[in-house]
């Protein structure tokens, strides 16, 4: 990982270094700098593959650094080597800075984060961005998955250095899948229990004196307590038959005899 290092510690930074106390440390990561490009190990390889976003930094020509967000479902970004991504760019807002940027100066950094493992991979790169009918074989082979949408560019990022940051303060957070994968077993262990309450039921309703019937009526009512039971839709007639032909005891019957007869 040192070349990461010998490209991110220039001597502006360096001389930060010295006057916070960390510059032992930075030497220690340093080593032996490494004169060719870095390689994409088969981890960090994996871990590019599995995720659904990124993010994407280029500086334009006024020198001001410009940040992207770039997503589609798990490996869309392809490792189409140990030296080379590679990704359908689809339509967006049609500002093109990201495209116009690395036009001039294609010098990039990428900044991959899996913020359910705690997990961040920092990477130096070199990239391209052409018309997607320049290179129709490497838009098939990148079109496997993506982004969706309307297809305008290919992307190519040639790895330069790569290194994994430190997991402190990244925040744990789940995608609906993720959450959905983890709550998955909870969801069947609550349906197996459901199932298992409604027998249990049944047969108590049984033991307790009552047939089949009556226990089937019993969870019924239990499964839809604001449903209208039958024989509550036959009391109700019941009753205004009752009061219309012998007058309503309760006190309330005043009221209701004089709404009617007004």
């Amino acid at each position: 990982m040192s070349r990461y290092d010998h490209l991110a510690y220039t001597s502006s930074v360096r001389r930060v270094q010295q006057q916070m106390g960390s510059a032992s440390a930075a030497d220690r990561r340093l080593g032996r700098a490494a004169e060719e490009a870095v390689p994409l190990d088969a981890n960090a390889a994996a871990f590019i593959r599995g995720l659904d976003g990124f993010l994407f930094a280029s500086v334009g020509e006024t020198g001001w650094p410009y940040i992207q967000f770039r997503g589609g479902p798990p490996g869309f970004v392809h490792v189409l080597d140990a030296h080379t991504l590679g990704y359908l760019d689809v339509r967006g807002n049609r500002q093109y800075i990201t495209t116009g940027n690395v036009r001039a100066n294609d010098r990039v950094a990428l900044f991959f984060l899996d913020q359910a493992r705690q997990t961040r991979l920092k990477l130096f790169g070199h990239a391209t961005a052409v018309p997607v009918d320049e290179d129709p074989a490497l838009a098939a082979r990148l079109d496997s998955p993506r982004t969706d949408g309307t297809v305008e560019q290919l992307v190519t990022i040639r790895v330069e250095a790569f290194a994994w940051n430190c997991p402190n303060h990244i925040t744990p957070r789940f995608s609906e899948h993720e959450l959905s994968e983890a709550l998955s077993p909870i969801r069947e262990r609550l349906a197996r229990l459901e199932q298992e309450n409604t027998a249990l039921r049944a047969e108590l309703a049984v033991r307790r004196g009552g047939s089949h019937q009556d226990a089937a009526r019993h969870e019924a009512r239990h499964e839809a307590p604001h449903a209208a039971r039958p024989e509550a839709r036959h009391e109700a007639p019941h009753e205004a038959r009752h009061e219309a032909h012998h007058g309503d005891p309760r006190p309330d019957a005043v009221g209701r005899q004089v709404s009617r007869e007004v």
